[in-house]
């Protein structure tokens, strides 16, 4: 039988944990239900019981009750639940990960979950899941459901959504396994509307050269999404074509990918190439959302749900530092890709955002701040012109490929 972690607090969702695990034995599906509550005793029973998800953390659940400090419980919990997770997938005992709950709950699985590989099952039912789940998820594949009532007992709500999360989990453990895809070495691409064309043709020459490339939408989440994949060690290359979220992090739009953007490749020694992709504009929500600081800015309506706002020269010369110092920092090859006449679809002539002062500023000011070891290619023309696309992908597998006969061949 394949076999399911439950993740759950059986102080408060005992009843709720026994539920779900019926229901999957039902399904063929065998269950570890491991207790993360601190507060009171166990309403259900646990296979891993919350002393040693406490130890696993690094503390004693006498020690957390007798602290009353419901933050560092959460988190010592979610650090036992992490480190008992990586032990059971290393022993090949799960299959896949659940739990149900509400900020304390989905805090302590989510942070368990996010340390289980890409394509692992695993799903949360939360009432937190129809909010900003940003907290929870990262850039990881966890699936969350609404719970639509708190998870507080079996109703005649609550009783078909916990039925149908079961099954959902239970489908994805005893799903037919995919075929087995061609080994190909990866490269990892990061994209944006008004980038899209140069992504496109940047990605079709990397098919030609035997890469599969992974394209991430750089919302926030997709940056971080890339980074972890490349923090796995898993990718061969990054084409970093877009990186816009250094804008909405510098200025706080809704994309912000965090301050460790652009990090992961420089630390692995991936190779890179790297370039100003929609610099131009900070990302918010609908129109009523901008800020009212923000405006008077140059404001661009993108679509229904996202406002664009033009970045200004002093924004644009803090950008270009910031790009420059991370890149700096990298110790593997790097290739840096600057389109003199436009960074995005819509900062070229004729365009909303066109401004070349704006540019100027960006541009100068990566000048100043990037090392010698950098490799800059400089060209008089807009990021989407297919050639300069082309080239990015050429000077990238290059640099692929002199990167590995160098590490077979120290």
């Amino acid at each position: 039988m394949p076999a399911v972690l439950l993740i759950g607090t059986l102080d408060t969702k005992g009843r709720e944990y026994e539920f779900v695990r019926d229901r999957l034995y039902l399904s063929g599906v065998a269950t570890l239900v491991l207790d993360a509550g601190v507060l009171g005793d166990p309403a259900g029973v646990a296979d891993i019981g919350s002393d040693e998800v406490a130890r696993a953390g690094g503390s004693t659940l006498a020690a957390l009750r007798a602290a009353h400090d419901r933050g560092d419980a959460v988190a010592t919990m979610a650090r036992g639940a992490t480190a008992i997770a990586r032990q059971l997938l290393e022993e090949r005992r799960i299959d896949g990960a659940f739990a149900l709950g509400g900020t304390g709950g989905t805090t302590i699985a989510s942070h368990a979950m996010r340390a289980l590989p890409v394509g692992f099952p695993k799903l949360i039912l939360s009432t937190v899941a129809a909010g900003d789940t940003r907290p929870y998820l990262g850039g990881n594949d966890i699936a969350l459901m609404y719970s639509v009532v708190d998870v507080a007992g079996i109703n005649s709500v609550s009783r078909p959504i916990l039925a149908n999360a079961a099954a959902a989990v239970a489908g994805m453990v005893t799903a037919m396994p995919l075929p087995s895809s061609p080994d190909k070495p990866v490269v990892a691409a990061t994209m944006f509307g008004v980038t899209t064309p140069a992504v496109e043709a940047a990605r079709a020459r990397l098919e030609e050269f035997g890469y599969e490339v992974l394209v991430f939408h750089c919302t926030g989440v997709g940056g971080m999404s890339m980074e972890k994949l490349v923090e796995s060690g898993s990718v061969a290359g990054v084409l970093d074509l877009t990186t816009t979220e250094l804008a909405d992090e510098l200025v706080g739009g809704v994309f912000s990918a965090g301050p460790t953007r652009l990090a992961a490749a420089g630390r692995a020694g991936t190779p890179q190439a790297v370039s100003f992709g929609a610099l131009d504009m900070v990302n918010f929500g609908p129109r009523d959302t901008v800020p009212p600081a923000y405006a008077q800015r140059r404001l661009h309506t993108h679509n229904a749900t996202v406002t664009l706002m033009r970045t200004t020269p002093g924004e644009n010369a803090e950008l270009g530092r910031r790009l420059a110092e991370r890149l700096n920092a990298a110790t593997g090859p790097v290739s840096v890709h600057v389109p003199l006449l436009g960074v995005s679809a819509i900062d070229c002539a004729g365009e909303p955002f066109h401004d070349p002062d704006a540019d100027k500023a960006l541009f100068a000011a990566f000048d100043q701040t990037v090392a010698e070891h950098v490799t800059v290619l400089r060209r008089n023309t807009v990021i989407n012109d297919p050639e300069f696309a082309i080239e990015m992908a050429d000077t990238l597998h290059h640099n692929i490929q002199t990167h590995s006969s160098r590490r077979k061949n120290p």
